[in-house]
């Protein structure tokens, strides 16, 4: 049954009543309409549904100008196609008598929106295609979880919540019964709204849980993970707590998002495994790890797009600071991890905010290039990469991985102008607005003492 058939069936046994048609944005999340079945159905599906071209073009607080590739303002604030997608279709359950679409965005004429985060992805799944590949891969998202609703902890700006639990639950059978209630309804809905689950767990951080899912094809795991996040944040807010997904909320532990990623060939069968090899890796998989390392910092802003994304990625925290790769070795940003069909590569560099599009889309063109320039894999790190200053750094701040983004020439290269200028626009932005913000940190320092 194909998702419009499902959807005319659930229609007519008065299941659904509306359908959101939605296209993730620039950061990850999805933007869109609701509608009638019925005009969707008539029209929507077969002729697409207009949405502002802003969308694509603005900030966290939806704020657009000038230097984006789109520039809502010059063209008068006019619309892009949403193109319904409808393998995509799933019922979610946290909103009932709801259908929930994903879109494509495309210009009136037909063309694609090239700097459409699904589009990026996709123009590197072609890439592959090109080749005999098609990518899996998994994402796996942490977050962390607070008494109150999102109203408290807005009119509290944030300052005193408390967490969902009080202390380190990392694997813990115990001390979650706080956080049991929401968790247990995010997994059960995630599970009805078509996601399957493999595990989940409570995490370092106090209030912090991780939720595993089963990898698929690259862009339905992407197309997972925004349901995943609105889902959640939805669910969350019915049940009077709030969570979030940003990569530091504190000086603790921060929310990681660890991309798991492997190939196939055109008849499904695995290329990264060979057991003729002394490290049971083939070639190709050789130059597709090493590919990771050579484009790692002029891609970095791709993975940690955001200011706080880097206050995750300091020294003293569990998360990559260097450049390197080991087997299974969680203080290399690259880790090779599994073995014959399970092998595969963990990227550790994203955060929970990281747009899962841009990021898988990263490591794809990256370990194209490995394979293209036949890059050879230098040896694994053997120890703590974190603690060994002889790894390369890193991108340190969103400004350097914006210059490196813009001045090494290889964000052009593998994805065109167009897009590597958009993206640059987008960290721009985000840079104005934090360096234009006073923070709590300098008021504390300043207000008496200076």
């Amino acid at each position: 049954m194909t998702g419009y058939e499902r959807l005319r069936e659930e229609a007519a046994a008065g299941r659904v009543e509306e359908v959101v048609v939605a296209v993730p944005d620039l950061q990850g999340r999805l933007q869109g309409s609701r509608m009638s079945v019925p005009y969707f159905l008539d029209e929507v599906a077969r002729d697409g549904f207009g949405a502002c071209v802003y969308l694509l073009a603005a900030d966290v607080e939806m704020a657009t100008g000038p230097g984006y590739a789109i520039d809502a303002w010059a063209s008068g604030f006019g619309d892009f196609v949403l193109r319904p997608d409808p393998g995509t279709l799933r019922l979610p359950p946290w909103d009932p008598g709801t259908a929930l679409v994903v879109a494509d965005a495309v210009w009136p004429g037909g063309e694609p929106v090239e700097v459409a985060p699904r589009r990026v992805l996709r123009a590197q799944l072609d890439r592959l295609d090109e080749l005999g590949l098609t990518a899996l891969a998994g994402t796996e998202l942490e977050f962390l979880v607070f008494r109150g609703s999102y109203r408290d902890a807005w009119e509290r700006r944030y300052h005193g919540l408390e967490t969902g639990t009080r202390y380190n639950v990392d694997y813990a059978l115990h001390g979650l019964s706080e956080v049991e209630p929401v968790v247990r309804r995010i997994r059960r809905e995630m599970v009805r709204a078509g996601l399957t689950m493999e595990t989940a767990r409570g995490e370092c951080h106090p209030g912090q849980y991780e939720i595993v899912f089963r990898y698929a094809e690259a862009m339905a795991t992407c197309d997972n993970h925004v349901l995943f996040k609105n889902g959640a944040k939805r669910i969350a807010e019915q049940e009077g707590v709030a969570l979030t997904f940003m990569p530091k909320f504190d000086e603790g532990e921060g929310n990681s998002c660890h991309v798991h990623l492997s190939l196939r060939d055109a008849g499904g069968g695995p290329v990264f495994a060979d057991a003729g090899a002394a490290d049971g890796m083939s070639e190709l998989f050789r130059h597709f790890v090493a590919g990771q390392l050579a484009c790692l910092p002029e891609l970095t802003l791709l993975m940690a797009p955001n200011v706080n994304s880097y206050k995750r990625l300091r020294p003293g925290a569990f998360a990559p600071t260097g450049i390197a790769w080991g087997r299974d070795n969680r203080t290399c940003p690259v880790r090779v991890v599994g073995s014959s069909a399970s092998l595969r590569l963990e990227h550790r560099v994203p955060g929970g905010d990281a747009n899962p599009y841009l990021a898988v889309a990263a490591v794809i063109a990256a370990g194209l290039y490995g394979i293209e320039n036949r890059l050879p894999l230098p040896a694994p790190h053997p120890g703590n990469a974190l603690a060994d200053p002889s790894v390369p750094r890193l991108p340190a701040t969103l400004g350097e991985a914006l210059r490196r983004w813009e001045e090494g020439g290889l964000a052009a290269k593998v994805f065109g102008d167009a897009v590597a200028g958009h993206y640059a626009a987008a960290a721009r932005a985000e840079l104005a607005a934090f360096e234009a913000a006073v923070t709590d940190w300098e008021r504390v320092r300043g207000f008496e003492r200076l």
